[in-house]
């Protein structure tokens, strides 16, 4: 790991002081401090076995304020062996190499972090930087220790050259598909290294920090770790924007500066008092805001007033008091229903559960609340770190593990796995070099936001924000996707391109012929990595397809046959000389159907079914029905319509459907596709009225037939 001295942004680090999980009361260590006792430490011998050394006793002590009783014999060899291991080595700003590895321990420990974690990031840099090797740390520590250390651990550069970066992320991330403390200790790593990024190039400063918010910072917000995410925001923001970055700190040093009114305590001060009449136990803090968070108020705002620089924090004991809260606040306060959410009943994919909402004061100022209770919070700062191992549950855990964290054998499930985690590892196998890998990475974490739809079969797919039909069905079907023919959305065709809502519920249709493949209009509508890289290597695999142009539009393809009449109609004209009757060829009748009568021109009669729309038509136009009946002959013609996606073979299969099923081509026609379906109007001559029901069904047993049914038009 990199090792980065003096902090170029000690402002925004003094600024964040809220994460939510410091005790109060303890100030960030001063990291020359814990390098001279790591230095005193070294020169006047191992410390005693009763106790842990000097400069590992603030880790110890945060350590002990989440897990009282876990055993710490186990950090104080870690750090013996980290401080042997590191000895001689410097930090740019000349501080000893120790004080990295303990910075870093001492974020995870104050998170809540279990033991193994914090002996892992103790451990974190010596088979990277020293000549302990992986071998010797699963000796000493097990198996999982070694696991996590070895997921951290950069690939060589001489082995990788240019590839080394995008290799490493990759590596860490199928390390964290199998255990997500990898990520919790990079995270941590990279936040420590950006507190101290002063002694480096301008350049370089600007390149780790474009990394840190392309990939990191979106990691800690989908593990739901808040409190490193906004910090990490803060000090990219001073770095890639230092003039946006002075105005906010400008703006937040007037508000919250010596003699300024400080409106959300007035507010906190009432919404306590109203809380306590009603005899709700609640704790009501103030929150500031950090200064990526009061920067985006202000573009969204414009003029900031006092309650825009943090919010409320109301805390309770049980989910049923956060509703009790909202009630209360809610009628004796004026509430802006637009600014309610409620991530509890449907928490975020991230773990997040919350309550929002903002309610104005009686002088007018607008506050936003966060209710949730304190598990709610604790998970909310520090997400999957709180979580501990996702492979059973950690020796020192005082408290069982609950709600949908707690598989049914007692074991702790990762729930961050079956979602954007198990995306991630999926794609990334297909993946085909580091730079297709590393940009496509960046594109999955840039879609901050996540929908859940249904599948047709009772299961969900988890999908970005803005996801489509095409990456529902490669997120379903994988490479078999590539046969989609089409989907239901809600029940209701749609085409491919179709954006996908949360709460949708997808039916995604294959064609059965194999050798169909996507189009590469397809891209045009994909979203996630995993479906872009499937449809360019299917693509690349079948140069013709891919070079195949557009294809132009064309006539109607029509096919004619013989037209004899259909069944016999009879028509009753009170004495009237006999005239010809026929079907209408707007709803084509067939008999058992009721149908109606009306003269046309020439003296005929034409027979409409009953429901048919221009029987409506023909009495409002004052035309009198005449009463018509069906002949004794069986036989009859029928136009039925043909609903289906586009694919090879088509006509060819449907034709020899109708041909099995023993009916005659009258005419056919083929319309134009549009949006990958095609509507196939056959006209049909049948031996038996009754046999219409098999022949429909036949019609839509072929594949890429979604419906068939008769015409009914004007």
């Amino acid at each position: 790991m990199s090792a980065e001295a003096t902090n170029p942004v000690s402002a925004a680090e003094a600024a964040v002081t809220d994460t939510g999980v410091r005790r109060r009361g303890r100030a960030r260590l001063e990291l020359r401090r814990i390098g001279r006792a790591a230095l005193l430490g070294a020169t006047a011998g191992p410390a005693p076995r009763d106790r842990l050394p000097d400069a590992i006793s603030h880790v110890a002590e945060a350590h002990r304020a989440h897990h009282p009783e876990a055993d710490l014999s186990v950090l104080r060899r870690a750090y013996v062996l980290a401080e042997s291991s590191h000895r001689g080595q410097f930090r740019k700003s000349g501080e000893p190499y120790i004080t990295h590895p303990l910075a870093v321990t001492l974020i995870l420990a104050e998170l809540g972090a279990e033991t193994v974690t914090l002996t892992a990031s103790l451990l974190h840099d010596t088979v990277e930087d020293t000549e302990v090797t992986l071998d010797q740390v699963r000796r000493e520590f097990g198996d999982e220790v070694a696991y996590l250390v070895d997921g951290v651990t950069k690939v060589e550069k001489i082995d990788y050259g240019a590839a080394a970066e995008p290799e490493t992320f990759r590596k860490m991330l199928v390390a964290t598909g199998d255990d997500v403390r990898v990520m919790s200790i990079k995270l941590a790593d990279r936040l420590h290294n950006m507190r101290t990024l002063g002694v480096m190039r301008p350049e370089k400063q600007a390149r780790i920090a474009k990394v840190t918010r392309d990939v990191l910072i979106p990691l800690a917000e989908r593990l739901g770790v808040q409190a490193l995410k906004t910090e990490l925001e803060d000090l990219v923001f001073a770095i890639l924007h230092p003039e946006e970055y002075e105005t906010t700190r400008a703006l937040i040093a007037e508000a919250t500066g010596a003699g300024s009114p400080d409106a959300l305590a007035t507010v906190a001060e009432h919404v306590g008092t109203v809380l306590r009449e009603a005899d709700i136990a609640a704790e009501v803090l103030v929150r500031p805001r950090h200064f990526v968070s009061v920067h985006r108020v202000r573009l969204k705002r414009g003029e900031l007033r006092g309650c825009d620089f943090g919010r409320l924090l109301v805390l309770v004991a049980e989910d049923a008091d956060c509703y009790a809260v909202l009630g209360e606040l809610h009628t004796c306060f004026t509430p802006l229903i637009s600014e309610f959410k409620d991530f509890i009943a449907a928490p975020k994919f991230n773990l997040y559960q919350s309550l929002h909402t903002a309610i104005a004061a009686p002088d007018g100022a607008v506050a936003e609340v966060l209710i949730r209770t304190h598990r709610m919070h604790k998970v909310a700062e520090a997400g999957v770190v709180a979580l501990g191992s996702p492979h059973g549950t950690a020796p020192d855990q005082t408290e069982p593990v609950e709600g949908p964290e707690a598989a049914e054998d007692g074991e702790r499930t990762d729930p961050t796995r079956p979602g954007w985690l198990a995306r991630l590892l999926d794609w990334q196998e297909s993946a085909p070099d580091p730079d297709t890998f590393w940009s496509s990475l960046r594109a999955d974490l840039a879609e901050d936001h996540e929908i859940t739809v249904f599948r047709a079969d009772a299961g969900t797919l988890g999908l970005p924000a803005g996801s489509t039909c095409v990456d529902a069905a490669y997120a379903q079907h994988g490479d078999a996707a590539h046969t989609c023919l089409g989907a239901r959305v809600n029940g209701r065709l749609a085409p491919l391109s179709t954006v996908l809502a949360d709460g949708d519920t997808v039916q995604l249709l294959l064609a059965q012929d194999s050798h169909s493949g996507p189009s590469p209009q397809w891209l045009d509508h994909a979203r996630t990595p995993a479906a872009r890289i499937a449809i360019t290597a299917w693509l690349q695999a079948h140069p013709e397809a891919a070079a195949q142009p557009a294809a132009a539009p064309r006539p109607p393809l029509s096919v004619a046959a013989d037209r004899s009449s259909g069944a016999e109609l009879h028509a009753d004209l009170d004495g009237a000389p006999p005239a010809p009757v026929r079907p209408a060829g707007c709803c084509t009748p067939v008999p058992p159907d009721t149908i109606t009568g009306f003269r046309v021109r020439g003296g005929s009669v034409t027979a409409h079914r009953t429901g048919c729309p221009a029987v409506d038509v023909m009495r409002r136009l004052g035309r009198a029905a005449v009463p018509v009946r069906w002949g004794d002959a069986a036989h009859c013609r029928v136009t039925l319509v043909a609903e289906s996606f586009g694919r090879p073979g088509l006509l060819a299969d449907l034709t020899e459907a109708i041909a099995t099923a023993g009916a005659e081509v009258v005419s056919a026609t083929v319309e134009p596709p549009n949006e990958q379906r095609v509507r196939h109007t056959y006209t049909l001559q049948l031996t038996d009225a009754a046999e219409l029901p098999n022949l429909m069904r036949a019609m839509r047993d072929v594949p890429g037939v979604y419906d068939v049914g008769r015409t009914h038009r004007l």
